[in-house]
């Protein structure tokens, strides 16, 4: 052993001694590409379509608490008029699977509202959902957070990266506390969600900042597809204003049970 050893330093030093290159015993790799880096935004909303265009052509709900006012999507409750239960106003323009959703909303103080999506409707009842909520309230409480009406309820919080299996949600990381998302809300005044919906993963995004995100591995109760409504909601007199709203299709890349 000793030999050998001896015998490849004699070489190496006599390689190195006469300027000769050692021989690459393998191919080299191809040179990298160049280094990329993500791009800034730029809001074009290219792919997206309106689904509400000032009309409620393609929408279904209750007249009681659902009208257009000069082009905006209007959802009052008076205080002659309470609700005894949620109301949607249900888009029947499909049933999305993968998709993203744009939407500007604005609420009055002591509103409560949502967007739902990939959801069904309850048999025997009318204008009403259970699935997946981004949520809206006045008070900014639950603002951002991904609600499952009738169902899971709370399944991430503002500020929460949640794993949903059948033992339930489970926190495994965190976008920031409740109280600084909420800094990013703009109260009584117009506020943007964009919502990304893809596979088990779920993405709430407001105002350019991640509220929450969920990934939901519940496979009895996760769905993949279904209807797009708007809501209002059981309690004090409210006002929610929606406009602006877009969908994009997204190709689905992932196996779906």
């Amino acid at each position: 052993m000793r030999s050998f050893v001896a015998i490849t330093l004699a070489l190496a030093i006599t390689d190195t001694a006469t300027g000769q290159t050692p021989v690459q015993p393998y191919p080299f790799a191809p040179p990298p590409p160049p280094q990329a880096y993500p791009h800034p935004l730029t809001d074009t909303n290219e792919g997206f379509q309106p689904i509400f265009d000032g009309t409620l052509k393609n929408w279904d709900g209750d007249p009681q608490y659902w009208r257009v006012d000069n082009g905006v999507l209007v959802g009052e409750v008076t205080p002659n008029n309470l609700l005894k239960q949620n109301s949607f106003l249900i888009w029947r323009g499909g049933t999305p699977k993968d998709f993203e959703l744009k939407a500007e909303f604005r609420i009055s103080d002591h509103g409560n509202s949502g967007i739902n999506y990939r959801s069904v409707e309850i048999q025997g009842t009318k204008w009403l959902l259970r699935g997946y909520q981004a949520d809206i309230d006045g008070a900014d409480k639950y603002t951002g957070q991904n609600y499952e009406e009738r169902g899971r309820t709370f399944l991430a919080m503002r500020g929460q990266v949640t794993h949903i299996d059948n033992n339930g949600a489970t926190v495994i990381a965190s976008l920031g506390s409740a109280d600084e998302l909420k800094a990013f809300i703009h109260s009584n005044d117009w506020n943007q969600y964009h919502l990304i919906v893809r596979g088990n993963l779920l993405i709430h995004i407001l105002n350019g900042h991640i509220m929450s995100e969920v990934v939901d591995d519940d496979i009895p109760n996760r769905k993949f597809e279904g209807l797009i409504g708007v809501q209002v909601h059981v309690g004090p007199p409210m006002k929610i204003e929606y406009r602006s709203i877009l969908l994009k299709p997204l190709p689905s890349t992932i196996s779906q049970q």
